[in-house]
């Protein structure tokens, strides 16, 4: 994507070849901050305090910390501690093991004075491959859009109104996006997209990226309160849902931003179809039952109970939401049963949210 008119990515090697460079997202929208990673213990800190987020952008910079690591120990007791403590960055998100599954297989039969170059080298094509995977994705969503704005158009519509939820955009991938990439595409052929942006409480994933790099796009969109949708979908002044996920079962169960599953209540009552947006790494082929075994971060209660924001005088600064002594709790994912789901958009195609459906796509199960 662009800002200000220049190619950017979320992650990519700095000029001296070896340290790794990062959009600072925790920083989003009032700051552009780009953050430095020279070790281990920075990339598991950029995964763990949300300086990146978004499930394929996690297994990138995973990718990166396992290189960075190789390059200060590449041994297989340096290799398995790296693995450790990326792993225990975040629980939810299966892109996570996956990237470092692949580092692994690629490293460990290597002799250890070859594993570093070799780390770089397959961090950097996780990385291209992740970019590939997102634009195909936005190639079939459009299409998804495209179809639904002639019919949209046929009855009278001046534009075509997709809802989403947090950021699955270009900021939580290496680019382009999962369920933001189709709005991307449909804006660039031409169809009127406009999107309401949820907020995405607690952190305003919604707000604080989705709308971000929304505007640095072009891109016509609204800001709602996370509890708007349904209204906005009992007026039919929503056309379609798109949302991105962390994981998703070989059943077709998504996991994704807490909020996720009422949004598909709502868009299952008020006939609204509900996409999910999805690279492959996201399947997580061991799990069958979305509800009873993924495993659901929770995150500091702070999230909560503080906001960042920009003051009058255009300060940054923190304040208390709550009442002090009040408890908070802050679950950061829920998951949508298959049923919900209208289909499920990946770079092969859009297939139904079931184990036949996605069986037929990947010919696993």
């Amino acid at each position: 994507m662009k800002i200000n008119g220049t190619p950017t990515r979320t992650i990519w090697l700095a000029q001296d070849g070896w340290s790794v460079e990062i959009i600072d997202q925790t920083r989003l929208p009032h700051d552009f901050v780009v953050a430095s990673l020279t070790g281990l213990d920075d990339a598991a800190r950029a995964i763990k305090d949300m300086l990146v987020r978004g499930a394929p952008l996690i297994g990138a910079t995973a990718a990166y910390g396992m290189a960075l690591a190789a390059r200060q120990d590449a041994s297989d007791q340096g290799l398995e501690r790296a693995y450790r403590v990326l792993h225990a960055t975040r629980p939810t998100a299966i892109n996570l093991k996956w990237a470092l599954d692949e580092m692994s297989a690629a490293l460990t039969p290597l002799p250890v004075e070859a594993r570093a170059a070799a780390a770089y080298a397959r961090a950097a094509a996780i990385c291209d491959e992740d970019v590939a995977i997102n634009a195909a994705i936005g190639d079939h969503g459009a299409a998804l859009l495209a179809a639904l704005w002639q019919r949209r158009q046929a009855a009278g519509a001046s534009r075509l109104n997709v809802l989403t939820h947090c950021n699955a955009g270009w900021l939580a991938t290496v680019d382009w996006g999962t369920a933001i990439a189709p709005i991307y595409k449909a804006f660039d052929a031409g169809i009127p997209v406009h999107v309401w942006v949820d907020e995405t409480r607690p952190r305003n994933q919604g707000a604080s990226l989705t709308a971000r790099e929304l505007n640095w796009h072009g891109v016509p969109h609204t800001v709602i309160a996370d509890n708007t949708g349904g209204h906005l979908m009992q007026h039919g002044l929503v056309d379609l849902c798109i949302v991105g996920t962390d994981r998703v079962t070989r059943n077709g169960d998504v996991c994704n931003k807490i909020g996720t599953y009422l949004k598909a209540l709502a868009a299952r009552d008020n006939g609204v179809p509900f996409y999910v947006a999805l690279p492959s790494p996201t399947i997580d082929w061991t799990v069958a039952d979305g509800v009873r075994e993924i495993p659901i971060e929770e995150r500091s209660s702070r999230e909560q109970s503080h906001i960042w924001g920009k003051d009058a005088a255009g300060r940054v600064v923190e304040v208390q939401l709550v009442p002090d002594g009040s408890a908070a709790i802050n679950y950061g994912f829920d998951v949508t049963p298959a049923r919900l789901v209208t289909g499920l958009i990946t770079e092969r195609g859009v297939s139904p949210a079931s184990p036949e459906g996605l069986a037929g796509l990947f010919g696993k199960g």
